[in-house]
């Protein structure tokens, strides 16, 4: 049995691995770092049916015409221009919204990819690339509406519950 450890620690010295790089990933930071990815992905996969159903959307608003979505209630009324409008500059925006989300998606892999070599600078490349599809989101299309508002609400929560789960892993980052 002895001959077996002695020929690991061989095999290690002709790795020649450092001693952070045999530290263990810390559970917390390990299942964080899947979700981002498998998030990365969903992300990545939305924002593109994004750019590409912005078109669809818009024709189908202008082919309805404004007087198709008239009602009596008021507030119902409201709630349909402020989505016409958001569709609108959804369209009109679309390619920037799509920059921004494939860098901000590219961020926080490459992020989350940092932070699995328990390096603290992905941290801060995470962070941005959270926080960079939001900014983006709130220039290009506001949150003057109901549903844009709804929509960001919820982003903002996930993405916020996401940087504290992070916030509190950044102790186990070496360099």
């Amino acid at each position: 049995m002895t001959d077996f450890n002695q020929n690991a620690d061989k095999a290690k010295d002709l790795l020649n691995l450092e001693e952070r790089d045999m530290q263990k990933l810390p559970q917390m930071l390990n299942v964080l770092t899947i979700l981002t990815y498998i998030g990365c992905a969903l992300g990545a996969l939305s924002t593109i049916w994004g750019y590409f159903s912005a078109e669809i959307s818009y024709k189908t608003y202008q082919q309805i015409g404004t007087g198709g979505l008239k009602t009596e209630n008021k507030a119902l009324d409201s709630i349909m221009s402020g989505a016409q409008e958001m569709v609108k500059k959804s369209y009109d925006n679309r390619i920037m919204i799509l920059l921004f989300g494939i860098v901000g998606i590219a961020m926080c892999f490459y992020g989350a990819l940092q932070m699995r070599n328990l390096k603290k600078q992905g941290y801060l490349i995470y962070l941005v690339g959270e926080i960079l599809p939001i900014i983006s989101f709130a220039t290009f299309i506001g949150f003057g509406n109901l549903l844009g508002g709804i929509s960001m609400v919820f982003t903002v929560l996930f993405s916020a519950v996401f940087i504290i789960l992070y916030t509190t892993q950044r102790k186990e980052l070496v360099n």
